[in-house]
């Protein structure tokens, strides 16, 4: 009897399914005869989610392995260059409190931990700013690259800010007019079991049957398949990250020259932060907040007080979408011959982006890793799940990060969040580990972690975190090398904020004239 993977049958749409579908198909050649075989059913009349506009620099390699021209991608997706988040109020709740998650590594990260030597100094300048140029960059709202740089590459590490739902139907064309995926308008409506308990075919309202070998579940938060199914138990993780309801808006520009800026805006609330992120053509902004902390009311009137700042003019007859999510996981994420991406896995909340990259490397595991055939499927299950909960584990503590170093005690939300029993244990070891030593390389196990210890190093130091000096010396400690790269991140701040666009101008000019292909 032939096992092999063939066919593989996507349940949903949205940016998780065909960002999966895109993936899968361009690596194993859905285009061609030899290739596997890579269907897509979407309900013709569910809406996806679509609030998620932040990625990670990962999607310009995901994008990249796709075959798609960044030029049409920021033409056709409304998108914009994201040079990492500012976080406003999260500290004291000053109107001066503030501080980077640049997405460049610290100067001369893989040769020397900055943290010592700029610690004496902290008082005078920032710690992004002392060893990256990022922050500066942001601050001006400038472009991480010219025109003249190829697509893909980069002058300053970026990633994108986007339209969700453009950025779905975009990546829909791509596949079904060049990657080969085929594209199925139905409703499941049964789920049928081989006697193993895999899923033998999923039944449809006017299709029929649609078999497959390998089943991945992008339905979102009803979770079809590893869910209703399966049953795979969800874990709720809200006694750790509060968050779990969403109001979300879009709000023009005065004009259409406005500045776009080049960072997610974060900014704290008495229960909760409000995102801010600048697309071309209008920005994205909500709250997320602690329902248990805050009612709907005040959550909108805290939002609509945001938008007032700077848009006073329509602050009041903004269209607000409330979304409700438990924050949290699956309690496994591949079961025979199913797998969960995107929020059928689970949602913890907006904070630094981590659901478009969840679905980016969860689709890119599968693809690498897709099984030759099902009598190996269970063994590559297991790794898949291995490796995915640990992830999750990381995200979840590097989140919590940004809560429970706060000085804020204005509200029980911010109080709450600083007490012992809410923090992982996993963080709490961490933090009484780098009460003496900065975080660096071997604080993390995997080659591929989700943050690396410099993302803990900017959150850390940002947030007023102290490591106290060792009274000892080492061999490694070399003053000379550290002063080095504060001098030569000194001068490529000034070299760059010299040379580099502001971000729309650069924007219009890829409207205009395109990027170079490389």
């Amino acid at each position: 009897m032939d096992n092999s993977i063939r066919i593989i049958t996507i349940v949903g749409g949205g940016t998780a399914g065909w960002l999966t579908a895109g993936v899968i198909a361009a690596e194993h050649l859905a285009n061609s005869e030899q290739g596997i075989e890579v269907r897509l059913i979407e309900s013709p009349d569910v809406n996806s989610v679509g609030v998620g506009e932040g990625t990670w620099p990962t999607m310009r390699g995901t994008l990249k392995k796709m075959g798609i021209s960044e030029t049409d991608f920021i033409r056709e997706c409304d998108a914009s260059f994201k040079q990492g988040a500012k976080f406003a109020k999260w500290v004291t709740g000053a109107e001066n409190d503030a501080y980077y998650h640049p997405l460049v590594l610290p100067q001369g990260f893989d040769e020397i931990n900055l943290v010592p030597f700029w610690q004496p100094h902290g008082d005078k300048v920032s710690f992004a700013d002392a060893v990256s140029f990022q922050g500066y960059l942001c601050e001006r709202g400038l472009a991480p690259k010219q025109n003249t740089t190829p697509e893909y590459a980069h002058v300053a590490n970026y990633a994108y800010h986007l339209d969700a739902g453009k950025f779905a139907i975009f990546l829909q064309k791509h596949c079904t007019q060049k990657l080969g995926v085929k594209h199925i308008l139905d409703h499941v409506t049964q789920v049928n079991a081989q006697e193993n308990g895999d899923i033998a075919s999923l039944s449809t309202k006017k299709s029929g049957d649609i078999s497959g070998d390998l089943f991945i579940d992008c339905s979102g938060f009803n979770a079809l398949l590893l869910g209703q199914h399966y049953q795979i138990p969800f874990i709720s993780k809200k006694h750790i990250l509060f968050n779990d309801t969403a109001l979300a808006c879009h709000v023009p520009y005065a004009s259409e020259d406005s500045p776009i800026a080049s960072h997610t805006i974060s900014t704290g609330q008495s229960a909760g932060w409000i995102w801010d992120i600048g697309l071309p053509s209008r920005r994205g902004v909500g709250h997320v907040y602690s329902s248990a902390h805050i009612n709907d009311d005040k959550a909108e009137a805290e939002l609509r007080d945001y938008i007032r700042s700077s848009r006073a003019d329509v602050a009041d007859e903004l269209l607000i979408r409330k979304i409700s999510f438990d924050p949290g996981h699956r309690q496994l994420f591949w079961h025979k011959n199913c797998v969960a991406v995107g929020l059928s896995a689970g949602f913890l909340e907006p904070l630094e982006a981590s659901a478009l990259v969840l679905v980016e490397l969860s689709a890119q595991m599968i693809s690498e890793q897709l099984p030759a055939s099902r009598e190996v499927m269970d063994i590559v299950a297991k790794r898949f799940n291995d490796k995915f909960l640990y992830r999750w584990e990381r995200i979840i503590d590097f989140l919590k990060l940004h809560y429970v170093l706060t000085k804020r005690t204005d509200s029980d939300y911010w109080i709450d969040n600083g007490k012992a029993q809410t923090i992982p244990e996993a963080l709490q070891s961490l933090l009484t580990l780098w009460r003496y030593d900065a975080p660096w390389h071997h604080d993390f196990t995997q080659t591929d972690e989700v943050f690396p210890s410099a993302s803990y190093q900017y959150v850390l130091y940002g947030m007023g975190f102290e490591t106290l000096q060792r009274q000892t010396k080492r061999k490694s400690d070399n003053a000379e090398l550290a002063d080095l790269n504060f001098k030569k991140n000194s001068e490529l701040s000034q070299k760059l904020l010299a040379g580099l666009p502001s971000n729309r101008v650069l924007i219009n000019k890829i409207h205009q004239y395109g990027l170079q292909k490389i």
